[in-house]
């Protein structure tokens, strides 16, 4: 693997070098920094060429990560609001001598943790529990789109990501999902679910790649736009911004 910088005007590009066969380009988050993964056998003129004809994407993925809407960070008090599924759910925390839960009524998020737990723990509970009501709402979403494609999942992971919504290994046949989803309003999983799905078709984002999303879910642009406007956590997400 080799590791370098070229310049587009005022942006820095590090480009990696490795035994990959497609390009990748990415933007993170909060700075905006610009990163390129070619295949090792790429020149580095041939890469400026690639990076110079998608400057306007790159410059206008930085400008909405920086209008970025972002979560106050979170306290796990009492009062604070927490979502699920696109809907606000005040915090009423409990303390009690036994495992702790999460429990959801159809206006309250209750938090029932032992005495002393500190932030840095509920923050983890809360986690496991988001994590497990992703995995419930997107297998039941697999299997609907599984004839529908014509392909199959084999495994299917979720955890909190910093990077993306999600992704896929195409010779593996799996999913990854962020937890943070379960945050966000159902049909936004749905998009993500058959984003990946999409890519044991066609494993990078080409021309293929956008006709096989618009024959099977034309309104997919509106549902990343979209969810490309929500609030996302303070420490997060580039969502999705990978060419």
């Amino acid at each position: 693997m080799m590791v370098a910088q070229i310049q587009l005007d005022d942006i820095t590009v590090d480009v990696v070098l490795k035994n990959i066969k497609n390009v990748h380009l990415s933007v993170y988050p909060p700075t905006g920094r610009v990163r390129i993964s070619a295949p090792s056998r790429m020149s580095l003129d041939t890469i400026r060429v690639f990076a110079f004809s998608k400057l306007n994407w790159i410059k206008k993925k930085r400008e909405n990560i920086r209008n970025q809407k972002r979560e106050m960070p979170r306290e796990y008090l009492d009062g604070e609001n927490h979502c699920l599924w696109g809907k606000r759910y005040p915090l009423s925390l409990a303390k009690r001598e036994r495992a702790p839960t999460v429990e959801l009524t159809h206006s309250r998020m209750i938090l029932t943790v032992r005495a002393g737990t500190d932030k840095s723990a509920k923050a983890a509970i809360v986690a496991r529990w988001y994590r497990e009501q992703v995995k419930a709402a997107v297998w039941p979403l697999i299997e609907k789109w599984e004839p529908i494609l014509g392909v199959s999942v084999n495994r299917l992971f979720v955890r909190q990501m910093k990077t993306r919504w999600g992704s896929c290994n195409p010779r593996a046949r799996t999913i990854r999902l962020n937890t943070e989803l379960a945050k966000k309003p159902v049909e936004f999983l749905e998009y993500i679910v058959v984003h990946e799905m999409v890519h044991l078709l066609e494993p990078s984002h080409n021309a293929n790649f956008v006709a096989l999303m618009d024959r099977f879910m034309p309104r997919w642009q509106f549902f990343r736009q979209n969810l490309n406007r929500l609030p996302v956590r303070q420490e997060d997400l580039d969502r999705c911004g990978c060419w």
